[in-house]
């Protein structure tokens, strides 16, 4: 047999089977073409110069390997689809006197072919745009846009590597199902139906079951920290839930349907339920995998696009005025009005010199500590915070205590405290006990809960809940601690002065501001010199790009997987209709043949897509919705508190994923139609 031949059968069975291989090519070249992109904008120059794109740089690399697994592992499940529809054309091959090497000489210039186009067309794709990208992530991440295009070499070597290693097991795949089969069960492969399938009850309680533990977790978790930690844990058991309700939970409907004769009984729905729980086997995995899918995309990009829209909020959590400062003290004795008068007129000399003027501020005197809170209770627990994980994290929590002058002056209050009373503010955590006690000291009651409180750039910067103790005398209240230190000799408390405000200058303004008041030189003019152990200042236009390349980032890495991942549930929706089209050919044929007209066609094909098609979106939102209240916990690590934006958010992108998959729906209704009743939907 001529070489030859072999290339000219793989082309003519590709093109003779395009309605299956066209989108197969297009997933091939999409996946090679986002790896590129993905990897080239990793180590992209054109980052360089933004503050802070080293986090997305890494966090890029990492979606590259995301792309690259998931593409593995979707691409081996496309190609299943292709080996079935491929099967009883390899056993005619046999039957007509080719043997199994000869068919794998077909199989291999097949994988070249795909290989070839895929790759050239996929790299070249991914190089034409891989400048659109990088313009769309540098604009997300507020840097200034470059112009120059640059082109990798080592990455397109390394996608094209890894892609040929892909293709190559594809085909030992394939070589390995030719050669475990004989000719007649591949001729008969399309004949073969699946065997009746057994819903197990069991199983399906089971997923309910997983379903509603993980539902459990994540309506009912107010730490923010235990929402980080329980997260993945909640995520892995709403998959495995969502196989098993899909597997069992589909067939166990089906029977249902049937058993119901008023529904069962009707034209319409006769053949597309008796035909649809003869496959439910495949089709439950299938259908689980869209959803699965489906909420992946939605969870990514309802949370990053509110992180995103919402960074200005998150900046001013972060830093609260356009100065931000703390002076870290030796003792609080050294906290007094003197001192900060000629801290205030340090501060005052460097303005008049930039001919700014202070248009709001906050400032007040703390002492701070970390350690563990329950109960009431709060212990500077040094081998508990040591050991600190995400198990323990709804108890550790950083200690504010404030005076209560400051907090009436900056509030507007008038509040009054007995001798031992104190006032409390919690952050990002609930205080339900009616007393506080540190370290084994005096028991004070707690008068009231603060609504409200000057915005706290350290608490939240922290992943660790707050709280903020309002004392009437600050210095008794502290006076037995002060006394005790840690093991390595470090004081147990530490004394600081904050001092926020606003300018009325612009922003290059206010960032040069900061830079000379950082420098200034805050020991001379001190009666000791060491009565400053530091002090920090951030401007907030300063750190305010910061934060944009790292949301903005996010949401661009967010976008690009979503597009991933929307393309993978959008060709199994599509294997799907068209696999199961040519099985239900022949029964359509026969249907035709006793009378069913091709609107009746159309009638239970609708009924089928409507019984089916819209479990995996339907799902998807059910499982957003109670996943809500863990992601609106999650992004309060990120300072994002906006609670409507984000709801906002979720709608939106809802709404426009469901257009989408009902655009979907009807492109695939109408290649399943006219596969069943051979001919093209008008």
């Amino acid at each position: 047999m001529k070489m030859s031949l072999y290339p000219k059968l793989a082309w003519d069975g590709m093109r003779k089977n395009k309605r299956l291989y066209i989108p197969y090519l297009l997933t091939c070249i999409g996946m090679v073409m986002m790896h590129y992109i993905i990897s080239s904008l990793s180590g992209s120059p054109a980052l360089d110069s933004i503050p802070g794109s080293q986090t997305v740089s890494m966090t890029l690399g990492m979606a590259s390997w995301i792309v690259a697994l998931f593409a593995a592992f979707f691409l081996f499940y496309s190609n299943s689809f292709l080996a079935r529809r491929r099967r009883k054309e390899f056993g005619l091959y046999n039957i007509l006197g080719m043997g199994k090497w000869n068919i794998s000489k077909i199989l291999f210039w097949e994988a070249l072919i795909v290989a070839a186009i895929s790759l050239v067309i996929g790299l070249s794709a991914g190089v034409g745009l891989s400048k659109l990208f990088e313009l769309g992530l540098v604009n997300l991440m507020a840097g200034d846009v470059s112009y120059d295009f640059t082109v990798f070499p080592d990455t397109m070597a390394a996608t094209a590597m890894f892609f040929v290693g892909i293709f190559a097991l594809l085909f030992l795949n394939s070589l390995r199902k030719i050669s475990l089969s004989n000719p007649i069960e591949l001729l008969r492969s399309e004949n073969v139906g699946e065997k009746p399938p057994k819903g197990s009850w069991l199983l399906g309680l089971a997923g309910a079951v997983i379903l509603a533990a993980a539902y459990y977790i994540a309506v009912t978790i107010q730490s923010p920290v235990r929402a980080l930690a329980l997260f993945f844990v909640a995520v892995a058991m709403v998959i495995v839930a969502t196989y098993l309700l899909f597997g069992s939970g589909s067939v166990l409907m089906c029977r249902m349907l049937q058993k119901n004769k008023r529904y069962y009984y009707k034209a319409n729905h006769f053949v597309s339920v008796s035909s649809m729980s003869y496959r439910m086997n495949r089709n439950g995995a299938g259908l689980a995998s869209i959803c699965i899918l489906l909420t992946m995309v939605l969870v990514m990009i309802s949370s990053t696009a509110s992180l995103y829209i919402g960074s200005e909020g998150v900046i001013l959590s972060r830093y609260p005025k356009d100065i931000n400062m703390q002076t870290w003290m030796q003792d609080i004795a050294y906290i007094d009005d003197e001192t900060l008068e000629l801290f205030r007129g340090k501060i005052q000399t460097v303005l008049d010199e930039n001919d700014a003027r202070i248009t709001s501020a906050n400032d007040y005197r703390v002492a701070y500590t970390d350690g563990i809170l329950e109960n009431g209770v709060f212990t500077n627990d040094e081998e508990a915070m040591r050991n600190f994980d995400f198990a323990t994290a709804s108890t550790a929590s950083l200690l504010y205590i404030v005076p209560l002058a400051d907090y009436n002056r900056l509030m507007g209050e008038s509040v009054t405290l007995a001798e031992n009373e104190v006032l409390i503010m919690p952050f990002r955590t609930d205080y339900e006990s009616s007393t506080f006690q540190m370290n084994g000291g005096e028991v004070y009651q707690v008068k009231a809960v603060a609504e409200k409180w000057v915005d706290n750039g350290n608490s939240a910067m922290t992943i660790i809940p707050t709280l903020f103790v309002f004392v009437e005398d600050m210095d008794a209240f502290t006076a037995r601690e002060r006394e005790v230190t840690r093991a390595n000799g470090d004081p147990t408390l530490r004394f600081s002065w904050m001092y926020d405000f606003d300018l009325d200058v612009s922003a290059e303004e206010q960032i040069e501001i900061a830079r000379q008041i950082r420098e200034t030189d805050w020991a001379r003019g001190l009666e000791y010199a060491d009565v400053i152990s530091s002090v920090s200042l951030s401007s907030q236009e300063g750190e305010r790009t910061g934060f944009f390349t790292l949301f903005g980032g996010l949401f661009f890495i967010g976008i690009v997987l979503s597009i991933v991942f929307l393309m993978a549930a959008v060709l199994i929706i599509y294997y799907k209709q068209v696999s199961e089209g040519y099985e239900d050919q022949n029964r359509f044929e026969i249907m035709q043949k006793v009378g069913m007209t091709k609107k009746d066609i159309r009638r239970s094909i609708n009924s089928q897509m409507l019984t089916v098609f819209y479990l995996p979106l339907v799902t998807a939102g059910i499982h957003l919705c109670f996943a809500f209240p863990i992601i609106r916990k999650l992004l309060m690590l990120f300072n994002l508190r906006h609670t409507a934006l984000l709801v906002i958010t979720t709608v939106v992108c809802f709404v426009a994923f469901a257009v989408l998959y009902a655009l979907v729906y009807k492109i695939t209704s109408n290649a399943y139609y006219s596969i069943v009743s051979g001919v093209k939907e008008v």
